[in-house]
């Protein structure tokens, strides 16, 4: 603490009579923290920023937190305490539910009497405190602590409960927990008789079973190769560029705070690359609440960030851990609740996003409809030229990201969620349950269920730049992970199929069958597809003893036609300035995506044995390689 302040955060009673306060801001200039100048400044950019004052000036760099806290103990007349030496005793957990104690940022402290002691860094906010404890017979008077120790004291008092609340927020029968390992052991039984069967028509008629599975591959061929045509097409009808501009952008006179939750696990050299990228940021940083989120258990992390000295609008937030599962959509689950913002969004560890993001995001949502609860921002790869894993990845990216993705936007189909540069409003967002804990892809299944309930997602144009997985195997475990996902979301949400068709409509139910089921079927019917080149080389196709040699080669055909639309797509999605070094590199795609096919092996062998296994994605390995982003094509 300040020398200047230590007299204003001398013990005082907690029940006394009542003295004019004085405002921290005129404390502060008192105490010499800070010029008459630079208080006035902070009262003009209060206008327009929904934070309090001391946080402005913290936030600016003005005055340190626990000056703040002095000045508004002594407006408040209320006591300072230091939790971490006095923290509240176990019993304290009945006091005040753990909703409301992370809603308000407080965490009951002691009983005197019939009064209840609550640390709180907001004391402005006691009002709404009490309406929320409906008019409780107690009275509730404010101590003042630092919010970090009155999260870790949240933690330390429902920390347990919280954490399995996070692994069950979604309803039951939209999740897919109910593959747990009873039903797994089932599935195991069930696949080992699937498997038998198979081989025995194999055994028993080699030439129509081939046929069916070519059959299969060519259906989902058709319907795979069908939508890309159509969003594209429709992409390219718009005359949209690839990564439009707003000519003006207009932001609310009086702007929200923004949460961006950064979910890590054994991360070890992305932390200070981390914070230099986001401090980057233009928004204003009173108004910015990056919650890093990190497993209790990842000593790996802790030790990291340990070591790193975080801006003060950075803090971390521990999942305990409680037994059940440790994924991704579960830790966002559980922070949640400890963020501060009305806009809720998400970022992985390696992202770099625009320096103007979230103004675009906070600009999108207040000119948007209500039904538009969710933005998705592009994502694309700062080590494009790494290697040639790395090249066809951010090929991949920029066809889906700048072609495909908006197509299926404009044509009006569901948009399946990125991990990634994601925001929502938080009420939303909190009415669906968060994210299925159980799901290795929770972006995909939330955007099918926010479709269903009739929300919008909305493409926004804005870019993230990310770290292409850049070795063999590890894109492999990835992608294995998305495929995974990819089906058993499929799977959940045609439990029943007519109340999906009832809740899309027809159009986008049979957009759900393309970029789910047939995304899937494509990549392990891959080798299947490949041996219509047979032909061309003046070989047999398996298939012409039952189909006979007038049908083979129109499939051939159709199979080289989808084969140039993915190179073609490819070319005109690095077309723009900042990837057209990549178009020599388009011509290589049908090599690289055999890749996928081993990873959609290993999800099927995964979605029997170990759905909810979470395949981490190891950030950092090509740090050498990042440069700054050319910015839009």
């Amino acid at each position: 603490m300040s020398d200047p302040l230590l007299r204003l955060s001398s013990p005082q009673p907690v029940i006394r009579q009542r003295r004019p306060a004085v405002p921290v801001g005129r404390q502060l200039v008192n105490a010499g923290l800070i010029s008459q100048t630079t208080l006035l400044d902070a009262l003009t950019q209060q206008r327009s920023l929904d934070a309090p004052l001391g946080e402005i000036l913290v936030a600016e760099g003005h005055v340190d937190p626990d000056d703040v806290l002095a000045a508004l103990a002594l407006q408040h007349e209320a006591d300072r305490v230091d939790l971490s030496i006095n923290p509240p005793n176990s019993l304290m957990a009945e006091a005040i539910p753990a909703q409301i104690c992370q809603r308000f940022g407080i965490v009951p402290w002691r009983w005197i009497g019939d009064a209840l002691l609550v640390a709180t860094a907001r004391p402005d906010q006691m009002n709404m405190l009490r309406q929320a404890l409906d008019r409780a017979p107690w009275e509730v008077l404010p101590v003042i602590a630092p919010i970090a120790q009155i999260h870790e004291q949240i933690t330390a008092l429902h920390g347990d409960d919280l954490a399995h609340q996070a692994a069950f927020k979604v309803p039951e029968d939209i999740s897919c927990r109910t593959w747990g390992p009873k039903p797994g052991q089932r599935r195991g039984i069930t696949a080992t008789v699937v498997a038998c069967v198979l081989l025995l028509c194999l055994i028993v008629t080699p030439a129509w079973f081939v046929t069916i599975l070519f059959a299969w591959g060519i259906l989902t061929l058709m319907m795979s190769a069908g939508l890309k045509l159509l969003a594209v097409l429709a992409r390219l009808v718009h005359s949209m560029p690839a990564h439009p501009k707003p000519k003006r952008r207009w932001l609310p006179e009086r702007l929200p705070r923004v949460s961006v939750m950064v979910p890590l696990f054994k991360e070890e050299r992305i932390a200070e690359a981390l914070i230099k990228r986001l401090s980057r940021l233009s928004y204003p940083k009173a108004l910015l609440d990056v919650v890093l989120v990190l497993e209790a258990k990842d000593t790996v992390t802790r030790a990291t960030l340990a070591r790193t000295e975080l801006p003060r609008w950075m803090r971390v937030i521990e999942v305990p851990d409680d037994g059940t599962i440790t994924t991704k959509p579960r830790a966002l689950n559980y922070a949640l609740d400890f963020c501060q913002g009305d806009i809720i969004g998400v970022w992985d560890a390696e992202d770099a996003p625009e320096i103007d993001q979230i103004e675009t995001v906070v600009a999108h949502f207040s000119a948007a409809d209500p039904e538009v609860v969710c933005l998705q921002g592009m994502l694309d790869y700062y080590n494009s030229r790494h290697n040639w894993l790395a090249r066809c990845f951010t090929i991949e990216y920029a066809s889906w990201w700048r072609l495909q993705l908006p197509g299926v936007s404009q044509l009006g189909l569901v948009l399946p969620l990125g991990g990634t540069t994601l925001f929502f409003r938080r009420s939303v967002l909190e009415e669906l349950g968060g994210w299925d804990a159980h799901n290795v892809t929770e972006d995909a299944d939330l955007g099918l269920r926010l479709a269903r309930r009739g929300y919008r997602t909305e493409l926004i144009p804005t870019v993230t730049y990310e770290e292409a997985n850049c070795r063999a195997w590890p894109w492999v475990k990835q992608r294995s992970r998305w495929l995974k996902g990819f089906f058993i979301t499929y799977c959940v949400h045609m439990r029943k199929p007519t109340e999906l068709l009832r809740d899309l409509g027809f159009l986008k139910f049979m957009g759900v069958q393309a970029m789910f089921l047939a995304t899937v079927s494509q990549f392990a019917a891959l080798p299947l597809l490949w041996t219509f080149w047979l032909p061309a080389f003046g070989l047999p196709h398996p298939v012409v003893t039952t189909l006979g040699e007038a049908v083979v080669w129109p499939l051939a055909t159709l199979f080289v036609a989808a084969e140039l639309l993915n190179i073609l797509i490819g070319m005109l999605a690095v077309s723009g300035r900042a990837h057209r070094h990549l178009m020599p590199w388009v011509l290589t795609l049908p090599l690289y995506f055999p890749l996928g096919a081993l990873a959609s092996y290993k999800a099927i062998y995964e979605l029997v044995f170990a759905p909810f296994y979470w395949d981490k994605t190891q950030h950092g390995t090509a740090s050498g390689d990042i440069v700054a982003p050319l910015g839009p094509d």
